[in-house]
């Protein structure tokens, strides 16, 4: 079984549907990829518009997955269709989120735990319940094709139950999941981003002995380059965010207005290339 230990290839997988990402993502995480792991190592690109991909990442068709995608439901549900058959791919696979970034060593990713455990990173938006976070995560392939079968029997009820897929995959992973060590990943908003009010003289930084930041949510590495919560925010320094706080029609509460700062972020520019 290729698991990329001891030389063996090292696998790692993502998934681009829709227009929400263009080709960029895949080749700036192939090449971030590249320049953080000991060779040989593939990237394969799960997607149904492989144009502009670099030539270098593997590009394969979505997998078949029929189901009745939930509507009135948040999460990433068409992740699921990563959870079975993933025609010649087989193996140990590593997740990537499309916008994380990368900074640090990939190699023990492959190395921690039993190349059999399915490895999850801990969300850091609850911290009592022990919830995964699926930007980064290790499986085998087929490992979670059950979940597929509980989750196609009724889409929007187990979407409704989980409200997130990572929920569904936390609870129901046949033989339970593992999590990364503590520091190996960080969450952009939560980790990396100053509190008030040192977000308003700082930018954010890279936690001590981070490999891997994601970004869930609205702020993607444009957003971190830019220095805005969402690409529908406007651009602003400091003083005009802050008197934008006392504006009538500002769209949050007043305490999200301020803390929902960040200044223009150097080092995703940096490492966020081909």
């Amino acid at each position: 079984m290729s698991d990329g230990r001891n030389g063996a290839i090292k696998q790692i997988i993502c998934i681009k549907w829709g227009t929400k990402f263009g080709p960029e993502y895949v080749n700036r995480l192939h090449a971030m990829v590249a320049r953080n792991i000991t060779p040989p190592f593939r990237l394969f690109c799960f997607t149904d518009d492989g144009t502009g991909l670099h030539p270098d990442v593997a590009v394969r068709p979505l997998p078949e997955f029929a189901y009745d995608a939930p509507v009135r439901t948040k999460g990433k549900w068409p992740k699921s269709r990563l959870w079975g058959d993933l025609g010649d791919v087989t193996g140990v696979v590593l997740f990537l989120d499309l916008d994380v970034i990368v900074t640090g060593n990939l190699d023990p990713f492959f190395e921690f735990g039993d190349p059999n455990d399915t490895v999850l990173g801990r969300n850091p938006n609850t911290p009592f319940e022990k919830m995964g976070q699926t930007s980064v995560y290790r499986m085998t392939v087929g490992n979670l094709a059950p979940l597929q079968q509980i989750f196609r029997a009724d889409p929007q009820g187990i979407a409704d139950q989980y409200k997130y897929e990572q929920r569904f995959v936390t609870r129901n992973a046949p033989g339970g999941v593992k999590f990364w060590p503590k520091g190996w990943l960080a969450h952009f908003r939560f980790h990396c981003i100053p509190n008030f009010p040192l977000n308003y003289m700082k930018e954010p930084r890279i936690p001590k002995g981070t490999r891997i930041v994601m970004f869930p949510g609205n702020l993607n590495p444009p957003d971190a380059i830019a220095g805005r919560w969402d690409e529908a925010d406007p651009v602003r320094s400091p003083s005009q965010h802050l008197k934008a706080a006392f504006a009538p029609d500002r769209r949050e509460s007043f305490l999200k207005h301020i803390r929902h700062f960040v200044r223009p972020t150097t080092w995703v520019d940096k490492l966020w290339r081909e």
